[in-house]
């Protein structure tokens, strides 16, 4: 299929091509009609004064995405999807089980069933319900981690409670918070969320990432190495999990030259990342690596939670004592996913994406609780919104054309790029060029690739939680056991590394090591002082820093509510540093357009 086809078979822009100053000016016709400007319907919610009119939110998020719904599954009759659903696939469970192999042998009371099921669960219930499907939710870094530190509190106690009871109480009272949140609207502060908040805790999962690449390595020269046989088989794990990184990272670069037609530049970005990790894979079983025996995943039995224990944990039969320790943990756990889903779905819907459907906030961090609730139940760790797969998924699912610019002298529209001003648009343009998977055709002699469009629907998001499930029989664990931990160790690296490239305080330091010479004259940044940006670029890194250090310790538990604080160091504490109006914008600004930034009342 031609990039023309598949153009043409995208749904129709128009809508989006519209100014938003005009859209804001005028009144929708027709509430539920699909074709309506979703900004103008945000003018209603406006008028509403949402903190004393409970469940406004939900019920405004809901009349605002359903007319859009069968055209979701309609939608989904494009190329793009499959593409998506591959990368997505791999990029989400593989990483799921690799973090929570430390909590599976630590605590005996997960297994990799239970991460499946995980995300089959969130990929079903976000797909089928959810009005954000293009945010891709699974099981992540930070809950694993919440998870093992609440069991190792536990295991001090003299008498401790049943593990799985008490994580069904803390997972209640979670989703208790999680469903006042949304009747009450408390996702409207939202809108102090900005790229200085995204870039901080998307360095620190980057960071994270590449930590527990690491750590899955060294995990295999711990003291239960006792022959040269467990040796070789730990120092082939570090060659494959190099074989990894390196592969990936090749056929991205390949897809981004002038090399090969592009059509074969598309195939390397779309299926790069899956060859490489199969390949990796294949080469454990080649020669003497195969007789080094590396370790691989470990699996259990088709269908069947850890230990082999009933599905459905009885945590109502947990001492009232516990109920009431439990709900602090349960408070933590709520501020978790209160930044960490809505800023992967703020991530997923970014001002670089033209996107054309409305998103969903309140309603869908309603549905989070239950998603919360159903993991207590039945002793799950808990999925949420991941970082970076949900903007790779959104990337993935970009149609690229030529850029309007090209042809009519004008820049694309999209009514979410044009309502940024032009250095945000240039920034996040910058900044997609460099994280998307598809490749861009040669600057000179050639139109430059844009994106055009995006395939919104949900069939990419349930086909991926769909192939979580079909993990669980029995033929398919097998294989899943086959996959050697070198290779999901390279994994991490480079899904960290590509996370890492494209990051904002990335971007900024490497600017200030470039030659003024050779940078564009229309960099926005030049206009910064180079004293503010790193003053700018220092604060984040306090942030990261604090973040990422105590992860390392006891204290753990508590390293969300680091993360929450970083909204009001930016709210009240940037502006007073000396930095100019100017200054600010260009550092710092939403993370994605005022379209979607109305669902939770606009930006600051």
């Amino acid at each position: 299929m031609t990039l023309e086809e598949i153009t043409s078979n995208s749904s129709p822009i128009q809508v989006a091509s519209q100014n938003t100053s005009t859209l804001l000016e005028s009144e929708p016709k027709n509430l539920h009609d699909p074709n309506t400007p979703y900004a103008t319907l945000r003018i209603n919610r406006n008028r509403l004064s949402w903190f004393r009119q409970i469940g406004s939110g939900i019920i405004l998020d809901i009349r605002a995405r359903a007319p859009w719904y069968m055209s979701d599954w309609k939608d989904a009759w494009n190329y793009r999807v499959i593409p998506a659903t591959a990368l997505i696939f791999f990029a989400n469970v593989l990483p799921g089980i690799a973090f929570s192999l430390d909590l599976i042998e630590t605590t005996e009371q997960y297994g990799v069933s239970e991460v499946l099921m995980s995300s089959f669960m969130a990929a079903f219930v976000f797909s089928i319900f959810g009005a954000q499907p293009l945010t891709i939710a699974g099981v992540t870094g930070p809950i694993t981690v919440f998870n093992k530190t609440i069991f190792d509190i536990l295991s001090r106690e003299p008498k401790p409670p049943v593990y799985l009871h008490f994580i069904g109480w803390v997972y209640l009272w979670a989703a208790i918070l999680h469903w006042i949140t949304a009747l009450l609207n408390f996702c409207n502060f939202l809108k102090y969320v900005t790229l200085f908040s995204c870039d901080t805790f998307g360095f620190y999962v980057s960071w994270v990432y590449l930590q527990y690449g690491i750590q899955v390595l060294t995990r295999q020269f711990g003291p239960t190495i006792q022959d040269s046989i467990e040796e070789q088989g730990a120092l082939v794990s570090i060659i494959l999990a190099i074989l990894m990184l390196v592969t990936a990272f090749l056929f991205d670069s390949l897809s981004q030259t002038q090399y090969f037609h592009r059509h074969i530049r598309r195939f390397l970005a779309d299926y790069g990342m899956p060859i490489s990790l199969i390949a990796s894979s294949a080469m454990a079983y080649w020669g003497r690596f195969n007789a080094a025996n590396p370790l691989t995943l470990p699996t259990g039995h088709a269908f069947q939670a850890a230990g082999g224990r009933g599905w459905l944990v009885k945590f109502w039969e947990l001492d009232g004592k516990w109920v009431g320790i439990a709900f602090p943990f349960g408070f933590i756990l709520w501020v978790l996913f209160f930044f960490d889903h809505n800023v992967s779905s703020l991530m997923a819907q970014g001002s670089e994406f033209p996107l054309r459907k409305p998103p969903g906030f309140h309603y869908d961090f309603f549905l989070l609780g239950i998603t919360t609730f159903l993991a207590g139940i039945l002793g799950l760790p808990a999925p949420n919104g991941l970082i970076p797969q949900a903007p790779i998924h959104t990337t993935s699912l970009t149609v690229m054309g030529p850029s309007l610019k090209d042809e009519e002298g004008q820049g694309t529209t999209s009514s979410r790029t044009r309502t940024q001003s032009d250095i945000q648009s240039q920034r996040q343009s910058s900044i997609n060029e460099q994280f998307s998977q598809h490749p861009s055709d040669p600057p000179s002699g050639h139109r430059r690739e844009v994106p055009v469009s995006v395939v919104e629907q949900r069939l990419s998001n349930l086909a991926q939680g769909s192939l979580c499930l079909v993990l669980l029989t029995g033929p398919f664990l097998h294989l899943l056991h086959l996959i050697p931990r070198g290779v999901l160790a390279g994994l991490f690296w480079y899904m960290g590394a590509a996370a890492l490239r494209a990051n904002g305080i990335t971007q900024k330091i490497l600017y200030l090591f470039q030659d003024k010479a050779l940078t564009s004259t229309h960099e926005p940044l030049r206009r910064v002082r180079k004293s503010r940006i790193i003053l700018f670029i220092g604060v984040q890194l306090v942030g990261f820093g604090a973040t990422f250090a105590v992860t390392q310790t006891i204290a753990a538990i508590g390293f969300p509510v680091i993360i929450m604080l970083l909204l009001p160091i930016r709210t009240f504490m940037i502006p007073k540093l000396p930095f100019s109006r100017e200054e600010l914008a260009i550092l710092d600004g939403p993370t994605a357009s005022p379209f979607t930034m109305a669902s939770v009342g606009g930006t600051l």
